[in-house]
């Protein structure tokens, strides 16, 4: 790596050196073992004599930062560093430029911490597939052929709204494994999900507009829309989903999770998804269908998706990759009505222009060569134990201090908490005396945007194996003598 030294006149040229690689030494820019410039390099560089590069170099050998190698060069010293100065600054610390009053409030949403992955013995993180069963020696060769072809030429621009492959591909998969109504041109990739609600609130929100969201609901999906000034409001959800007749007057979007609701994890029925899609036509206002968790359905009917019951386009359908394949892919899309699709490729290409080119082409023909509806497959086949171990577990053993809300979809289920466990700082105390026995688990106020959601426990099973599951609840709960026993019939 080439360390920039900057010179300052004619005096001092070799202290000048010396210092600023003695200061690249401490801050860790130069770290043990990396090799300094050649000294006629670096004479070239700075347009100075070698020879005032050597004193500085041999400076640096005197005092214990480098080692001199005969025929191969000088490098920084790897062990017994001299001590030096103040902390390395990584910044600048003025404060000449201030943010927009209203990023003042707004932070990612993080969750609190919990035993991190490496240690913790029971995993129960919410929104992570098992990465260990990613199909990694099929994904290598698609995305080393898409490099290769980068390096004949290939490489290049790509379209704002994706590649053409995968747009296809996208759009065949949704109509067969979700009946969304849609064909290549309806498709925009995005990155992630994240970013498809931040192209659609650019193009549908003004500062000062309205959206909807459920309540509890999902943190992030509110951030976009609060950063182009927008007013979020939640509505509150019940058994059958978000409850339409508490949308505010003046809304202008809504977003939901009707598949898999966030965090709860119950559908929205078809009677709500009927009165959603009348209101938008009502109102003239658009639904954003998150279709969070869709892929892994363990009992019931697939239920239907907002889109592919809406007939006058007033449904925006997003969905990704996060939960099919993994998260660090940052593969998402959008299916818009016709009416916004110029809109929306222009605010991608306002965005970021596109998404990596390569990772779409290799997806692409990762769907088209069936692995990816073999992969989901195999994944449904090894999450429905989990699935089932769980719920049973809930509605059973512990039922005297959880009450599941049915779920039959996704990758986490809920339960809040009763008897002992029913008020929030008795959760909270079991929450994190559970994560100091090695578990990894949040409870619903945590993960939820509304942090005085009813007291209980979020469930993911993705990271988790089925026979971890067990004794995993029982650390988040506690020993059996603490717990009431169920009796049968009650």
């Amino acid at each position: 790596m080439d360390v920039h030294v900057r010179l300052d006149g004619q005096r001092d040229l070799s202290g000048q050196i010396y210092r600023q690689l003695r200061t690249a030494i401490h801050d860790g820019l130069l770290r043990p073992g990396d090799p300094l410039p050649s000294t006629r390099e670096l004479s070239r560089r700075l347009a100075v004599a070698r020879n005032t590069v050597g004193v500085a170099y041999e400076r640096l050998v005197a005092e214990g930062y480098a080692d001199s190698r005969v025929g191969s060069g000088t490098y920084v010293r790897t062990t017994d560093l001299p001590a030096y100065g103040p902390a390395a600054v990584t910044g600048t610390t003025g404060s000449g430029l201030r943010p927009r009053a209203l990023w003042a409030g707004l932070s990612p949403w993080t969750l609190p911490e919990t035993t991190g992955p490496a240690s913790a013995a029971h995993d129960f993180r919410v929104g992570l597939p098992d990465a260990r069963l990613f199909p990694y020696d099929a994904w290598r060769p698609l995305i080393a052929r898409e490099l290769r072809l980068s390096a004949t030429g290939a490489a290049g621009y790509g379209d704002p709204s994706g590649h053409a492959g995968l747009r296809a591909a996208l759009a065949r998969h949704v109509r067969l494994s979700r009946g969304v109504r849609t064909g290549p041109d309806d498709v925009l990739v995005t990155t992630g999900t994240q970013q498809a609600l931040d192209l659609i609130g650019r193009v549908l929100l003004g500062p000062g507009d309205r959206v909807a969201v459920e309540e509890p609901g999902y943190p992030p999906a509110r951030l976009p829309f609060l950063a182009q000034g927008a007013e979020v409001t939640g509505v509150p959800v019940d058994a059958e989903g978000l409850l339409v007749d508490a949308i505010p007057p003046g809304t202008r979007a809504v977003y939901v999770t009707p598949a898999h609701q966030f965090p709860l994890g119950m559908p929205m029925s078809l009677r709500r998804r009927t009165a959603l899609l009348r209101w938008a036509r009502g109102h003239g206002a658009a639904v954003i269908e998150d279709d969070y968790d869709s892929e892994f359905r363990f009992g019931g009917r697939p239920v239907e998706t907002l889109q592919s019951l809406d007939r006058e386009g007033h449904v925006i359908y997003v969905g990704s990759f996060s939960k099919a394949m993994l998260p660090s892919l940052r593969i998402g899309f959008l299916v818009a009505p016709a009416s916004l699709r110029g809109a929306l490729r222009t605010a991608k290409y306002a965005t970021d222009w596109h998404t990596a080119v390569p990772t779409q082409a290799a997806l692409a023909r990762f769907v088209d060569n069936g692995l990816l509806a073999r992969h989901l497959r195999r994944m449904q086949h090894l999450y429905a134990p989990r699935h089932e171990v769980i719920t049973r577990a809930l509605t059973g053993h512990f039922a005297d201090l959880a009450e599941l809300v049915p779920s039959t979809a996704g990758l986490h289920v809920t339960a809040f908490t009763r008897g002992r466990l029913a008020g929030p700082d008795a959760l909270a105390e079991r929450a994190e005396r559970a994560r100091a026995s090695g578990v990894a688990v949040h409870t619903l106020a945590e993960v939820a945007a509304d942090r005085s959601a009813r007291p209980g426990f979020v469930f993911g099973y993705g990271s988790i194996s089925a026979p971890d599951i067990g004794p995993g609840l029982h650390r988040v709960f506690g020993p059996p003598g603490e717990r009431t026993p169920v009796v049968a019939g009650q």
